[in-house]
């Protein structure tokens, strides 16, 4: 999905040449294109909001309202005979959304997008992010939100730290803000919004699963083979009966029962994060993984690993017989 921004217009015809050529591209990639407009557009277009035809001849599947009206116009626009999505700000804690649908509007056309922002320290705080998006996620409502590559240097304005949604994802790995948007499962579609992602930073998005929840590990120098294959088992979920001090995977225990594991970092005090795995001295816990909530010490268990610091905030999205699994980054 495209999030194409069409807010300095000077010729109708050169705009429409312009857009048309870039839209029937995107097209034909296999992209849905959502315009970003403001009302000034439809000032110097010479066109009506009662007439959308001008953006479905782009090729556009929608039209973002950079500004709001009535609730009653928005749900009116909502049954464009074209058929464009019409795309709401997701950023402001307010009963929009819910005034707009209580005009009747035309739930399946209706979007909701958050905004990025340009300048560090302007972006949404976590909290209120999650109360903005659970104004739409509670009607069913389509979702985006935005991501920064850390590689980008052009974005819309001449301010440029990034453009991400979330303030706390600024500074992160690009494929790591997709996880953690993709985690609370607010938001349906991530949006990179500067330009351009690396090749790399492309290929890690992609790779990232969406539908499973996916930590990052560093393994420790004495991590054995078969501790490895433990972690790599594809069907890790956290037990329903949760503990306070750990996540436990326990069918590993049962999979991997005959094979012997020997103590090994065994003997300092674990810390939030740190991946353990059940040694020979553990009895029928043997090989049970467990990914360390709260601080504390048992020699019955081997540290494999730990998960990255950048990435423990993910650890708070693993809910009760919540699937999982590991990437190493070593």
């Amino acid at each position: 999905r495209i999030f194409m921004s069409m807010l300095e217009v000077k010729d109708k015809e050169k705009v429409s040449q312009k857009f048309s050529e870039i839209i029937g591209y995107a097209k034909d990639k296999g992209f849905e294109v959502i315009l970003d407009i403001a009302p000034a557009i439809f000032d110097k277009l010479g066109i009506s909001y009662d007439d959308l035809s001008f953006f479905a001849k782009l090729g556009a599947d929608g039209i973002r309202l950079d500004e709001g009206f009535d609730g009653n116009k928005e749900a009116m626009l909502s049954y464009n005979p074209e058929g464009l999505a019409i795309e709401l700000n997701m950023s402001n804690n307010v009963a929009y959304l819910e005034n707009i649908l209580s005009y009747e509007a035309n739930e399946p056309f209706i979007y909701g997008c958050h905004n990025f922002y340009p300048q560090e320290g302007s972006a949404l705080p976590y909290e209120f992010f999650v109360s903005c998006s659970q104004r739409f996620k509670r009607h069913g409502i389509k979702t985006a939100a935005f991501v920064t590559s850390q590689s980008a240097k052009f974005g819309p304005w001449d301010v440029n730290d990034g453009l991400p949604t979330l303030e706390m994802h600024r500074h992160l790995p690009l494929e790591l803000q997709a996880r953690h948007l993709f985690a609370t499962g607010l938001i349906d579609t991530v949006i990179i919004g500067n330009a351009y992602a690396s090749e790399e930073e492309l290929k890690q998005l992609a790779a990232v699963d969406r539908y499973k929840l996916s930590l990052g590990i560093e393994f420790v120098p004495q991590a054995t083979e078969l501790e490895k294959k433990i972690v790599a088992y594809p069907k890790h979920f956290r037990r329903g009966d949760i503990t306070a001090s750990a996540i436990r995977s326990t069918m590993v225990r049962v999979k991997y029962a005959e094979q012997a594991n020997p103590a090994h970092d065994n003997t300092k005090e674990f810390q939030r994060g740190d991946v353990v795995i059940g040694n020979d001295d553990f009895g029928k816990y043997k090989n049970e993984l467990q990914i360390v909530l709260e601080p504390h010490s048992d020699p019955r268990k081997n540290l494999v690993g730990k998960i990255p610091p950048e990435e423990l905030m993910l650890l708070d999205f693993v809910k009760p017989w919540t699937k999982f699994k590991f990437v190493p980054k070593n």
